[in-house]
């Protein structure tokens, strides 16, 4: 006879996976190619995280696709990126659409250019009904960036009287970021075998389990994500609080 599942264990499997997609340049180098060819490499394995998250049953996926601090790059290694998001969306935009995929791009747009933003409404607009799998992609985003601008916004209102500073709270100041209506990630994966967050969800990932794989991002594949899921459930979760016997 199976004992049914307690609700700490239903805690255990994950809702909302974030991932910092880094290791593409490295693995690129290794076979002595061009750091371009990696991060084309880079969107495969996004596509395969996206099939594998559907197929384990997650809610939400948010991936890390370019930060404020990779402007810093050389040119063509940036345009490239700009140029995988075109990719990404021309080619799997109706494939998302069918499968009840709803992409979500957060960020800065002030900057962006034209047929870029062309591109995230149009992603945005065609998957709004979608329900099935909420793809959240970070671009041109920075956690200390987003902080900051729904700080703004929210001084904007209590200049403006819409609110009473006595009355702001962390539930209201999470209404103001980028991710609003999204649960916080209950994994941030970060691929390479890199140990730090590099500016990513600092707010949303307070209590997030942080798991850090050797894998390089164009190797990702559903067995990988499958680990970091494995390794999430043997985790103790207590929010702060204290944990049972």
């Amino acid at each position: 006879m199976v004992a049914a599942a307690s609700s700490e264990d239903a805690v255990q499997t994950p809702r909302h996976v974030a991932i910092i997609m880094d290791g593409n340049g490295r693995w690129a180098r290794q076979r002595m190619w061009p750091r371009t060819l990696g991060h084309r490499e880079g969107v495969e394995a996004l596509r395969r995280a996206v099939d594998a998250a559907g197929e384990l049953g997650l809610d939400y996926l948010t991936v890390f696709g370019f930060s404020t601090e990779n402007w810093r790059r050389p040119k063509d290694e940036v345009n490239a990126l700009f140029d995988l998001l075109r990719l990404y969306v021309d080619r799997d935009l109706k494939r998302l659409t069918d499968e009840g995929v709803r992409v979500r791009i957060i960020g800065e747009r002030e900057g962006l250019s034209s047929d870029i933003l062309d591109i995230i409404e149009r992603a945005e607009a065609r998957t709004a009904h979608n329900s099935r799998l909420h793809l959240t992609i970070a671009f041109n985003y920075g956690g200390q960036q987003e902080i900051a601008r729904a700080a703004r916004r929210l001084a904007e209102d209590a200049v403006a009287g819409k609110i009473k500073p006595e009355e702001i709270s962390a539930a209201m100041f999470a209404g103001y970021l980028d991710t609003r209506g999204l649960p916080p990630p209950d994994i941030v994966i970060r691929t390479s075998g890199e140990l730090r967050l590099s500016n990513f969800l600092l707010w949303q990932a307070a209590y997030s389990e942080l798991v850090f794989l050797d894998v390089l991002w164009p190797d990702f594949d559903k067995a990988a994500l499958e680990k970091a899921m494995s390794e999430f459930a043997q985790r103790g979760r207590r929010f702060g609080g204290v944990g049972g016997a």
